[in-house]
């Protein structure tokens, strides 16, 4: 197993960077990665897949919510969304590559693949594939994860060195209204930790007192989580996780 480093449990994670789009800082942009490594967190990003087989660093399928543009992003080509401005801002949509020039080590990178097979099943691999091409030469701390085993899996052999984990969840039906009922229930219990030698899980915050995520911390397993929107919020989910993923507020670094 590859350890994960310590620096992922002890900078909180800005959720999509720092962004804040009243300052012209839009989700995943790259002035919401500058402004997350000048306040010296930890940075989490989403990756979606352009048409020409590029990683892309944005987090939804569609555009339209974060560009006004209409359509799915796996439509456009790199050279296009890297025309396309992001609402809020004056940034397009960057590659993965762009970013990581960017960060160069600077802060440590939460990477989230986003599930392109739409039922977290086997039908992937471009974007895994485009992932592990950019990352080749990268030198800063960084660490892989999503909600689709199949993905964490296929990551495992491509980047076998760089730590792996699982984007977890409840499972709550009214949030997953597209999986069927037989995967919500499976993956409610985070079954394939093991088989992927994973060290590490980013788990929904409002689920963390589930017994599994206990087992695993117990194990040995880094416990992130994710979404804290408040000093509140953080307080009460780091009486069982290491670390959080937040927005929204500025989370205290831990002297």
């Amino acid at each position: 197993m590859t350890r994960l480093p310590d620096i992922f449990l002890q900078r909180p994670i800005a959720h999509r960077a720092l962004h804040d789009i009243e300052q012209g800082r839009p989700e995943n942009s790259p002035a919401a990665i500058r402004a997350a490594i000048d306040a010296g967190y930890g940075i989490e990003i989403d990756l979606q897949l352009s048409a020409d087989g590029q990683a892309m660093v944005f987090h939804d399928y569609d555009l339209e919510r974060l560009t006004g543009e209409k359509g799915p992003i796996q439509r456009r080509s790199a050279a296009v969304l890297n025309q396309i401005p992001l609402l809020g801002g004056s940034n397009t949509v960057p590659t993965l590559a762009q970013v990581l020039d960017q960060v160069a080590g600077k802060a440590p990178l939460l990477i989230e693949i986003k599930d392109q097979d739409g039922q977290m099943g086997a039908n992937i691999g471009k974007l895994e594939e485009a992932t592990a091409a950019a990352l080749q030469d990268y030198e800063g701390p960084v660490a892989l994860m999503s909600f689709n085993p199949n993905s964490v899996q296929k990551m495992a052999g491509l980047c076998p060195d760089i730590p792996r984990g699982l984007t977890t969840s409840a499972y709550r039906p009214e949030d997953w209204l597209l999986l069927p009922n037989g995967t919500r229930d499976r993956l409610r219990e985070i079954p394939d930790y093991d088989a992927l030698d994973c060290c590490f899980i980013s788990h929904e915050a409002d689920d963390l007192d589930r017994p599994r995520v206990a087992d695993l911390k117990r194990r040995g397993a880094g416990v992130l989580c994710w979404t804290i929107r408040s000093p509140e919020a953080e307080a009460e989910a780091r009486k069982i996780a290491h670390n959080i993923t937040f927005e929204g507020y500025l989370a205290e670094i831990p002297g």
